[in-house]
Formats: structure tokens, sequence, C-alpha cells
């Protein structure tokens, strides 16, 4: 498969954009499990075109990414024009435009999911960063507002026209937020309508190889994006190759690797942005990293409590003794997981 210039494999596997998610560190373990095509967090066009720090650190990509894509929002024309031209500057492979954040200061100020409300509006914006980008545009969204403006043909008919070159659609509405189940009939109703000939890639829902093979059988869409199932969990990528290619699934990853990975994640996160902050931001992930792993509270909020990266190897190392000879089950639910979705925008 090819956008615009981007070799990519027959049915790719994209990881999504998700703010305070998906930043270097977090691609960086996504990428050494097979993950296909990348994108930044979800970076504010009004913060970028008033060099806010935090929108411009955004833009940090590095060559071993690639292909990578830049992901912008916001709500008007001029302004993610001129982001628009920032972010293709960065020389990514693509510059995405996130239509499809559901978050309440995001979609409720017009931007987001907030433009399926307005789709004469979602092609104006798309059109003018269509004409300023030098590389390949391509749009993130849902099925439309709410349950009673299901208008995801129209609007993906109106990017097409305006020369984006691939559509990711998460099969929700903005009401639904992240509840309920993504509804990949309609994603596969766009993937065949006559006039679409854009790759159309479906989102939501995708936790496990069976149901990745079973959707793209079922489906027929172009290639998926993961985004919460991967928190935690980057080698879903590579179960889920393997499992297209033999039927058969990997074991799960052991509980050294997973330490590796996560000392490996810390290490990256502190480089980039600094011991106080990384540290901080790693918080969010050990809990996924060490799901399902019985009495594992009092280690998490030695985790959390932990002050610099030291104190946090040694006690990552005090797990791998601890549990030395424990086995657990993955993808069950787990009483120790964060619920992450309230004020993060996955898209």
């Amino acid at each position: 498969m090819k956008i615009g210039n981007i070799n990519l494999p027959d049915f790719p596997l994209l990881l999504a954009p998700m703010e305070d998610v998906s930043d270097p560190p977090f691609r960086a373990v996504c990428k050494e499990n097979g993950v296909d095509l990348m994108y930044t967090e979800f970076i504010s066009a009004e913060g970028l075109i008033r060099d806010a720090a935090k929108s411009i650190q955004k833009l940090d990509i590095f060559e071993y990414e690639r292909p990578i894509g830049i992901q912008i929002f916001g709500d008007k024309v001029e302004v993610m024009r001129e982001a628009a031209a920032i972010a293709d500057a960065t020389m990514p492979e693509l510059v995405d435009i996130n239509y499809g954040c559901p978050v309440k200061n995001v979609a409720c100020k017009g931007a987001g999911a907030g433009l399926l409300r307005d789709l004469p509006k979602m092609q104006k914006i798309t059109e003018e960063i269509v004409k300023i980008c030098k590389r390949p545009v391509t749009v993130k969204t849902r099925l439309g507002w709410d349950d009673s403006t299901i208008n995801i043909q129209e609007a993906a008919k109106r990017l097409q026209d305006v020369g984006i070159q691939a559509l990711t659609i998460h099969g929700r509405t903005r009401a639904q937020m992240y509840k309920g189940e993504a509804d990949w009939r309609l994603i596969a109703e766009v993937k065949n309508m006559q006039d679409i000939h854009i790759p159309i890639f479906g989102n939501g829902d995708i936790d496990s190889p069976e149901k990745a093979l079973a959707y793209k059988n079922k489906y027929g869409i172009d290639g998926m994006m993961i985004g919460r199932a991967a928190i935690g969990y980057p080698w879903i990528f590579r179960e889920i190759k393997h499992y297209f290619l033999t039927g058969e699934k990997l074991p799960p990853p052991t509980l050294l690797e997973r330490l590796d990975v996560c000392k490996k994640h810390l290490d990256f996160s502190v480089k980039w942005k600094g011991e106080k902050l990384g540290i901080f931001e790693m918080r969010r992930h050990y809990t996924s990293y060490f799901k399902n792993m019985p009495d594992f509270k009092p280690f998490r909020t030695r985790l959390v409590e932990a002050q610099n990266q030291g104190q946090i190897i040694e006690i990552l190392d005090e797990v791998a003794d601890n549990y030395a000879f424990t086995s657990f089950v993955t993808g069950l639910p787990a009483e120790e997981v964060e619920v992450m979705e309230a004020e993060v925008c996955y898209g």
C-alpha cells in the first residue's frame, strides 16, 4: 500500500495519536514491536502558531520512528492552515487532521469531533491544509456527532474530494465517547462506497489478534489503527502480525520482557523530558505494564511515589525477584487498571 510516497504493508497496523500517551518514548517501544505507521500526540493549532512550548515539543520526531505523521487540531481555517505549514516543515511523512477527539474542551469548542457538525467548514479547513502541505494529508474522524447525525459517508466524500490520501474512522459517534461497541459496519460501508478510492482504516475495540483477524476479514478495510490496547502492551502489534501470518497466538511477554520494555520506556522518557517530568509522565503506564500481576498494588504505589530514576529501577528489580516464578494471564480485567479516558483524547 502507498500513501503518497509512503510504502506500507498490504494491511498496515497504525498506532493511534493519543494525548499524553503517544509521545516519543511510547512510540519507541511500539516501533520495536512492529507498528507500521505512527502519529504524534494531537497538537493544538493555536499552540503551534503561538509557539507554545508544549505544542512545539510535540513536533519532535526521530529517524527510527519513520514513517510518522504529525496530527493537528483546531477550529479556525487560517490558524489550521498556518499550523499545518509548521507541521509540514518539520518533515514528517504525512500531516494528519484530527476531526475525532470527543472531549468537551475540544469538541464543544468546534474542533476535533465538533467539526462533524459543520461539514462545509471541515471541508474548507482540509482543502486549505492540502493546498499548503507538500506531504500527504490524512484525516481521523468519527461516525458523526450522535446517532441522529451519522454523516460519515458524506464527510468521507467531501474529504476525498479536496485531496486527502487516507481516512481513519473511529466506529463511534462523539456522543458515545468510548462507551459501547464501535460500529465497524458503518466503517465498512464507507470502504465499499463506489466513489471512495482512498485507503480506509478502521479504529475502535481492537484488543486481540483474534478480533483483529476477524474484523479484517469481515469488514474488508485497508488497515487498522490501535490505541488503548497498546498502552502498556506494545506487543499487541507483533502478536497481531504473527496471528495474521500463522493463525497461532504468540505467548504473552514474560515478566523479564515487561520489565525490560518498561525500563526502556522510562529511560527514554527521562532523556526526552528530563527526570522530573519524565518520571511523572511514566506513572500512568505502570499499571498497564504489569496488568493482572497478583498483589502488585504495593509495588505500584512505590513506583508512583519514587522521585528519581535510580529508585524506580531498584523497585523494578525487586519486582523481578518477587515474581520470578509467578505466571499471570493477560487480557483480563484487572482491579488496578486506571480509567484514563475521561480527560484524555484518543481521537
